[in-house]
């Protein structure tokens, strides 16, 4: 499964994808969502996880401008903000989940796994 990974934090980059190419899967990243809206054509990827706070293009700007080009696009929101109300917003703009920092390991790959099944 082809996952991309758009967040500024190279810890995150790094972590998201030793962890994720430890279960199996290809990992592309972007830093910021100017470079992951590029990343995305380029690569195509079956789910997308998605920071909301980058410079260039915020997360929710980013979910939108993806979901333009690919309404079909599956976008899970991963954000340590857990602002009352922004993971409404997050959905509202076209993410299908929102997992709140930090998380557990089974819970992501649960729902990587159920949007690819959908």
């Amino acid at each position: 499964m082809k996952l991309l990974i758009i967040d500024d934090a190279p810890e995150m980059l790094r972590a998201f994808r030793d962890m994720l190419e430890a279960y199996g899967h290809e990992v592309y990243v972007a830093e910021n969502g100017e470079e992951g809206l590029a990343r995305y054509a380029e690569v195509m990827p079956d789910v997308v996880l998605m920071d909301i706070l980058m410079p260039k293009l915020d997360g929710i700007s980013a979910t939108k401008k993806i979901l333009e080009l690919d309404p079909l696009a599956k976008i899970i929101v991963i954000s340590a903000v857990g602002k009352s109300g922004l993971d409404n917003e997050c959905l509202l703009a076209g993410a299908k989940k929102f997992i709140i920092k930090p998380f557990k390991i089974k819970e992501l790959l649960s729902s990587i796994n159920s949007l690819v099944a959908e």
